[in-house]
């Protein structure tokens, strides 16, 4: 169980400085895994398209320009970092808990969510909360950061993440506390085979995984 409260504040205190961290923590590969999605999303051709844990609104605005024709609608339970997302002139914005979503059963046809599964109260229930508003067929993608496998890489990833990154992004929005959570939630988090297995038991009938950047993030696509 992730402790909702404490990720409540974290995200409120470093809502105006999230975009710009994630973007010097990442050299702006985040841009590019983005993009990735949205493309893959546009192949889809979908009509509704719900974006949870929306944040700042990166992805549901790369959506929306890969998705002219869908409706694109972002939601997050933390209103200071909606109120980035409205800088972005991302107009169809909720507030919302993943794990309560006040939606009707299948009414989306793609459900997206970066970097927020992760920091959810509860993995298995947000999954069932999102399964539920996606229609028979639709689609579940789930961006986040994963630790790569490969040897060296792997050693050198966690070096960075437990020891520089933390310290950067600190000095950036001045939470480091709020980042030493947030790295430290990554190692927590499963990815490849074990997210693919996580997915399923929680409604999905099948889930692929493609790593992304040597595995620094992974993408799963999920169907209903």
């Amino acid at each position: 169980m992730q402790d909702a409260g404490f990720v409540r504040q974290a995200f409120a205190g470093i809502a105006s400085r999230y975009v710009l961290a994630n973007h010097v923590l990442s050299l702006g590969i985040d841009c590019l895994w983005r993009r990735t999605t949205a493309k893959r999303i546009a192949e889809l051709n979908p009509q509704r398209v719900l974006d949870l844990a929306t944040g700042s609104g990166d992805l549901a605005q790369a959506i929306q320009s890969a998705c002219p024709q869908a409706k694109v609608l972002g939601a997050d339970f933390s209103v200071p970092m909606m109120r980035e997302a409205q800088k972005r002139q991302l107009r169809s914005l909720i507030a919302a808990d993943g794990l309560a979503l006040p939606f009707q059963d299948g009414v989306f046809d793609v459900l997206t969510v970066a970097f927020g599964l992760r920091n959810m109260a509860s993995w298995p229930a947000a999954l069932q909360e999102m399964n539920r508003v996606l229609r028979p067929g639709g689609r579940l993608f789930v961006l986040d950061f994963s630790i790569p496998r490969i040897p060296g890489i792997r050693q050198l990833y966690l070096f960075y993440l437990k020891q520089i990154m933390t310290r950067i992004a600190g000095w950036i929005t001045g939470k480091r506390e709020a980042y030493v959570y947030l790295c430290g939630s990554i190692e927590r988090f499963p990815s490849g085979r074990d997210m693919e297995s996580l997915i399923c038991s929680n409604g999905f009938s099948s889930a692929t995984s493609r790593q992304l950047t040597l595995g620094i993030a992974s993408l799963y696509e999920a169907v209903k």
